[in-house]
């Protein structure tokens, strides 16, 4: 059964912090990995959970410098992996599931924004291949960490999704690059993945959801120029359904809030944003509230599952030859 995009009365809203969502959880003896969790939201959402008793894993392409962002929290380890190179990731999975641990919450937050047109790997558009295909590849090869205890599974997306559905025909922009589209479309991506991905694992256990952090200033945008960015929070102001700029603490807990919340149990395959799940967006809804109707199709998110499995070589639940 798929989970409605409809509220569920958490309680809590677009100004809620990382700490108002986990009072009074306890994550001890839990294993969370946080892509990304040495700066900014991944920094903020790393130190909640390790706050609350989680031993979390930090995934960086940087390590030394990871290391050195998370000095002083308990219960935190760096490990390398680069989300735009495939044998990175390859060699982490390796490293971990020899290890024999067990994930109870990875959430998928790093990620790159409006960046000039760049190439990785086999020619891949560098958005669509870190911010979806990198964590498409992780997430497939660490599932039997996942499995183990029924993992909850946190995309991090953005309302950015409403600037543009995967562009089957030319997802890796060969033809006329557009970095705000390619954003948009890596966006919508992490979405899809999110919604494929519960369906394929609830019978596991796992469950996974897509969340919007909200509007914050963090070094997401350090491919823009001054000019750009005034102009994106011009363009994010005038939205009608705005709610504000949020602190880095605000816009980590959303995904925190889904990565721990009991009131997410049993449900999963969702677009969450302000610590709750979302509606859907009213037509013609641009960087603002609620989830697109291409973000949350069944179908896309299976086209889009098979699309990255072929790319990535890469897939958990493909039959065994």
């Amino acid at each position: 059964m798929t989970t409605p995009q409809r509220k569920t009365g958490s309680g809590f809203g677009a100004h809620s912090t990382t700490r108002d969502v986990l009072r009074g959880t306890d994550l001890s003896g839990r294993l969370a990995v946080v892509t990304g969790g040495h700066a900014g939201l991944g920094l903020e959402t790393t130190r909640a959970l390790a706050g609350a008793g989680a031993r979390v894993v930090v995934l960086a392409r940087q390590p030394d410098a990871a290391r050195e962002a998370v000095a002083g929290l308990e219960g935190v380890e760096v490990d390398r992996t680069d989300l735009a190179d495939q044998d990175s990731i390859a060699a982490f999975a390796a490293r971990f599931l020899a290890a024999g641990r067990a994930i109870d919450i990875l959430v998928n937050n790093a990620g790159i924004m409006a960046c000039p047109e760049t190439r990785v790997g086999p020619g891949w558009e560098a958005q669509f291949a870190t911010n979806h295909l990198g964590h498409h590849a992780l997430t497939n090869r660490l599932w039997p960490a996942l499995a183990r205890r029924g993992a909850r599974v946190v995309s991090v997306s953005s309302n950015g999704h409403q600037l543009s559905d995967v562009r089957w025909d030319d997802v890796h922009f060969a033809h006329g690059y557009d970095k705000w589209a390619a954003y948009g479309q890596a966006k919508t991506a992490n979405a899809l993945f999110a919604l494929h991905l519960d369906a394929l694992g609830r019978d596991a256990g796992v469950r996974a959801f897509s969340v919007h952090p909200g509007t914050i200033m963090t070094g997401l945008g350090r491919h823009m120029s001054r000019e750009e960015l005034a102009d994106l929070s011009a363009r994010i102001d005038a939205a009608p359904t705005n709610t504000g700029w949020k602190t880095a603490e605000e816009g980590a807990a959303t995904q925190v809030w889904a990565a721990a919340s009991p009131r997410l149990a049993g449900l999963g395959g969702v677009y969450c944003e302000d610590c709750d799940v979302a509606e859907p967006a009213a037509p013609g809804t641009v960087l603002g509230s609620g989830v697109s109707p291409w973000a949350a199709d069944p179908a896309r998110a299976a086209r889009l599952w098979q699309l990255s499995a072929r790319l990535t070589g890469v897939d958990a639940f493909a039959p065994a030859s």
